[in-house]
């Protein structure tokens, strides 16, 4: 008769599984809680004790650690020498080990966890029970997932697993044995704080396959850093199909930009940079000034905004193709709007919360680079004025929404700010003066009097001449080139003001 070992945290389905297992000539052996969930529901289960010989102890700590159940698991059937010990210690085979694991990572996201608790969230006998079930998956059947109990129950009912789903179960638990390991050393990491460790491994949750990549011959998936972490990894789709790789970037460049700002922002982004920014006192002006930037690029954009997104906000955004809107909140009077247009993606979701990987993490060939995400928005007492004139009330506010715009545009990157609104942005190019340029194309006679804000220093005076002969009044940059004098220098000539912050914001 086969044998069937149960130790779960999630008891979702775990009766049906056990009833299941009982109906198909199981016997179950079960630890603690999940003994008395099978018993409640009136299956016969017998305690893990009955295959040690020993109680469990320390308050659980120890109950699986034992040769009565890692013989069991560890027998390999094709050697005869491994089926004599079994039997000269009176040791059962274990057929088939369904566990999951301690609530590791929703204890340390509360708010109120205390290290000792997290600790005792670090379970110790089901990773090596998994491992040792995974290892011999070709004889024992490793289940972490209650999503796979009725696919298995299925397949057990028609025989005997086939390898290639033993190796797939296999494969899913040890990621799942991992991914554990890896939640514990980011938030003991995070305790200690010392910076990048020698070895570094990030654990995500598998939010949904999606249909392809950036372009469709490329296979691809969304995944999420924890159960709840907020930002686009916690977003909630309100309506539309199933998001695409490209419109997931996107929404986040877009509410990653709306985000930074404290008054109401709207954002509309294509291809990772904005074509359309404003800030105003409420959100409807704020995509109404967002659409007037660029009324072309607008078009199959990604719509983003800070505040709630309501009626009047969303009258005026199905008025034109949006591939995705995103919000931390989508009143059911925008919902009864954004639905005459079925197609369009609708996300809801809340800032993004400090988690055990809160880190910008980019791929390379042969590896990935790590680092912390910017965070420094505009910090008006640590900027310098070095021109002759000062900067009026007026252009410091404009100067600090450039600034926190043209961090979220692809270097080498220009804004054009006037009146809350961006009028003209340049990114991704070589060259800073023909950043410049187009920022100011795109401007147009709306550049006089709007202020400009470059994600990283002049390296010469002829990017800021091209702003000045638009009509900039005023620049925002960080400063620190060898020629600083000279853009000095033409700035004062220009009768204009410059501010540097000693930060530049690159975007690659």
């Amino acid at each position: 008769m086969p044998t069937a070992l149960l130790s779960v945290s999630d008891k979702t389905g775990l009766a049906a599984f056990a009833r299941g297992l009982q109906r198909l000539g199981y016997d179950l052996y079960a630890t603690g809680s999940t003994l008395r969930t099978i018993q409640d529901a009136a299956l016969d289960a017998r305690p893990v004790s009955d295959l040690t010989g020993f109680p469990e102890m320390m308050d659980g700590r120890v109950k699986t650690l034992h040769p009565g159940v890692h013989a069991g698991i560890l027998a390999r059937r094709d050697r005869p020498e491994h089926i004599e010990a079994l039997v000269e210690h009176d040791l059962r085979q274990i057929d088939l080990v369904c566990c999951n694991l301690y609530p590791f990572v929703d204890t340390v996201l509360k708010p109120d966890v205390t290290l000792e608790d997290a600790i005792e969230q670090i379970d110790i006998g089901g990773p090596a029970m998994i491992r040792a079930a995974a290892k011999n998956h070709v004889s024992v059947v490793v289940i972490v997932r209650p999503q796979r109990y009725s696919e298995i129950l299925a397949a057990l009912n028609e025989g005997a697993l086939d390898l290639d789903t033993r190796r797939r179960l296999a494969a899913e638990a040890f990621a799942h044995t991992s991914a554990y390991d890896a939640w514990i050393a980011a938030y003991l990491r995070r305790q200690s704080r010392n910076g990048f460790p020698p070895e570094f491994s990030i654990a995500g949750l598998l939010a949904e396959p999606l249909k392809y990549g950036e372009n469709e011959h490329q296979k691809a998936a969304f995944y999420r850093l924890g159960p709840d972490p907020g930002g686009i990894g916690g977003a909630l789709q309100v309506q539309g199909g199933p998001p695409g790789f490209n419109n997931l970037q996107d929404a986040s460049a877009a509410f990653q930009l709306v985000m930074d700002y404290a008054q109401p922002a709207v954002a509309i982004v294509k291809h990772m940079n904005p074509c359309g920014l404003a800030v105003a006192p409420d959100t409807a002006i704020a995509y109404r000034l967002a659409y007037e930037c660029d009324k072309v690029s607008a078009f199959g954009g990604i719509v983003a905004t800070n505040r709630p997104l309501d009626r009047s906000t969303a009258e005026q955004i199905v008025q034109i193709v949006t591939h995705v809107v995103v919000a931390p909140e989508v009143m059911d009077e925008a919902r009864d709007v954004l639905v005459r247009r079925k197609n369009m993606i609708v996300l809801a979701a809340a800032a993004g919360r400090d988690g055990l990987f809160d880190y910008d993490v980019r791929s390379v060939p042969g590896g990935f680079l790590v680092q912390e995400w910017d965070r420094s928005g505009f910090d008006r007492a640590a900027s310098s004025v070095v021109t002759r004139r000062q900067p009026t009330e007026a252009e410091w506010q404009q100067l600090g929404f450039a600034w926190t715009a043209v961090k979220h545009v692809k270097s080498n990157a220009i804004v054009l700010f006037k009146d809350g609104q961006a009028i003209g942005v340049g990114a991704g190019q070589m060259s800073r003066v023909e950043a410049v340029q187009l920022a100011v194309q795109r401007a147009g006679e709306r550049a006089r009097g709007a202020v400009m804000a470059s994600d990283a220093f002049f390296p010469f005076p002829d990017g800021l001449e091209v702003g000045v002969r638009a009509g900039v009044t005023a620049v925002i940059q960080p400063g620190g080139s060898l020629r600083d004098a000279d853009v000095i220098a033409a700035a004062d000539e220009a009768e204009i003001t410059m501010v540097t912050t000693g930060r530049r914001h690159f975007k690659h």
